[in-house]
């Protein structure tokens, strides 16, 4: 029922928007590139960690706009809460309720994903607290990404070590410089272009483990995932009016390709699913914003 031509949106639709649920397959991608690069093992406890993750992800991201309540009634009216589109109270509920479940789907696992599943609950909840008003905000946000790395390599057969390692730091690294050009968008906070040189970490590191076994396959991955940082980059850099938004959609899609990267020397034709991660990314913001 509309009115005055204004048709209130689902509640299913306030939902998706509140957990940013677009951005899952990178979650999911993270997840399996993890796993993988520590030598994988039981798929059984990587569909566990695969869950786990994701509530733990809807979770710190329904409390993010309940911490931010007070802030969106000021300057995101459009937002879920501010809105009118679901209260407060709810929110917090919900996203406590989120954190619990994907909390408890990993304590299971072995001892080291429950004590890292503590750290990222402490760090995802640390962040959504202070986020607004602490400059080193960004690298809360990439510690996350790489604890996911962390808690999917733990499940793993090798665990937490080795090339896990160096591609969950080069992937917080890129989340790093992704998060920085976000803010400028949130909190119009000052934008160092400088900074943009953090996505591109990833390549550094495929250039520095490439010992020839998988040199043509990292070169072409490499060279696409470069040609989609600069594509996204030039909406906000070579435009008349900067789309920040759109920029940062496109590089937050971008996390799959930069695991596909991680993962090319495994040559296996598994790896498609982080291509296959990467247009669900695309598709899905089609319908739920990713910031």
């Amino acid at each position: 029922m509309s009115l005055f031509g204004y048709t209130p949106p689902s509640k299913l639709n306030t939902l998706l928007v509140l957990g940013r649920v677009s951005n899952l397959p990178t979650i999911w991608s993270n997840c399996l590139a993890g796993w993988w690069l520590a030598g994988g093992g039981s798929w059984h406890r990587l569909l566990w960690v695969c869950a786990g993750v994701t509530c733990l992800y809807i979770g710190g991201m329904f409390l993010n706009d309940a911490f931010d309540a007070d802030f969106d009634r000021i300057h995101r009216k459009q937002r879920p809460i501010p809105s009118g589109a679901i209260t407060e109270e709810e929110v917090w509920r919900l996203g406590w309720t989120w954190l619990a479940l994907g909390a408890g789907s990993l304590i299971w696992v072995n001892f080291t994903t429950a004590l890292l599943a503590a750290v990222l609950v402490l760090v995802i909840l640390i962040y959504d607290a202070i986020h607004k008003v602490i400059v080193l905000a960004p690298v809360l946000m990439a510690g996350c990404r790489l604890l996911v790395y962390a808690i999917a390599a733990a499940a793993a057969r090798h665990g937490f070590g080795g090339l896990a390692v160096w591609s969950g730091l080069a992937l917080a690294t890129y989340v790093l410089g992704l998060s920085c050009l976000a803010r400028k968008e949130s909190a119009g906070a000052p934008l160092r272009q400088w900074l943009m040189l953090l996505l591109l970490a990833p390549l550094l590191l495929s250039y520095w483990v490439d010992d020839g076994s998988y040199g043509e396959a990292g070169c072409v991955l490499s060279l696409i995932l470069l040609t989609w940082v600069l594509w996204a980059l030039h909406w906000t850099f070579a435009q008349p009016e900067p789309n920040i938004r759109f920029t940062v959609s496109r590089l937050l899609a971008g996390i799959a390709l930069v695991d596909l990267l991680a993962v090319a020397e495994l040559a296996q034709p598994a790896i498609l699913l982080f291509a296959v991660f990467f247009v669900l990314a695309l598709a899905a913001q089609r319908w739920v914003p990713a910031t």
